[in-house]
């Protein structure tokens, strides 16, 4: 079974009429909110608010099911990192040392570290969701046209597009050549040791950035013989004029930043303290 990496996905939901450039700015709030905060009242409500707007989506979880894994393995990696490095670091935050349990030096383990570091996985369920709706439920080329809108030149906003829209068909070359050297005996199963797997993806990838590089050199062609760059300004198809579902979801993301902001630096400081 083919898996779907990343990309936009066609689906009749709320979040999916929206407008290109609404998207953008609620993302560019939401994600300034979940990174300035370290109030974990607004994180629980940040999450909750990301699942709610997740299910409206209707994107299904077995839709990105290889990126969750991947991002999770990342975030338990950086949590590692995280105590491994700086194992005090919650001490030092909150001011107070509660210890769970007794390490070698300074690695306690203390409630406050648990406290900061479980702050830190919520930041990320709180902007993974988001991120991910904003590549899901809106297409390359409306975003493009949305980058335009907030002064971003129309030559990025092609090149992030035609980025995103390429990730597909990457994503099926890659498959193809992987099925043509696996009927020529190159094995990628778990039966081969692990060495010998990694030589034989080798044989995949090189395959793969070739036909990618073609790609590139077609559409560079392509593209300049239609002058692309010529004018300063151009018109988009797939641009997409404000609503009044815009309207309002950008008012309730203004209202719910400036709530945000009072409640986390209310007391002059960022970390919410329940030591």
């Amino acid at each position: 079974m083919a898996v779907n990496i990343l990309g936009y996905m066609e689906r009749t939901s709320p979040i999916h009429k929206l407008s290109g450039i609404t998207k953008l700015i609620v993302f560019f709030i939401w994600s300034s909110v979940a990174m300035l905060t370290y109030d974990t009242r607004v994180l629980l409500v940040l999450l909750i608010a990301s699942l709610v707007i997740f299910q409206l989506s209707k994107i299904l979880l077995k839709d990105i099911s290889f990126v969750l894994i991947i991002i999770l393995a990342f975030l338990a990696l950086n949590n590692v990192a995280i105590y491994v490095f700086s194992p005090q670091e919650g001490v030092q935050i909150y001011g107070s040392s509660h210890v769970i349990w007794d390490g070698a030096g300074r690695y306690n383990l203390t409630w406050e570290q648990l406290f900061y570091q479980m702050n830190i996985t919520l930041k990320y369920f709180v902007v993974i969701p988001a991120a991910l709706l904003f590549i899901l439920t809106t297409h390359p080329s409306e975003f493009a046209a949305s980058l335009n809108k907030v002064g971003i030149s129309y030559k990025i906003g092609i090149a992030v597009s035609l980025a995103l829209r390429y990730i597909p068909d990457i994503q099926r070359d890659f498959r193809t050549i992987a099925q043509v050297q696996q009927t020529r005996g190159i094995d990628l199963s778990k039966n081969e040791k692990l060495t010998k797997r990694l030589k034989n993806v080798i044989s995949i990838m090189v395959p793969l950035i070739f036909s990618s590089l073609d790609r590139i050199e077609v559409i560079s062609n392509a593209m300049e013989l239609r002058s692309f760059g010529k004018h300063k300004q151009r018109t988009w198809y797939s641009a997409r004029p404000l609503l009044k579902a815009d309207v309002f979801a950008l008012m309730i993301s203004v209202v719910f930043f400036i709530a945000a902001m009072l409640i986390t630096f209310h007391d002059g400081t960022r970390f919410y303290n329940p030591f």
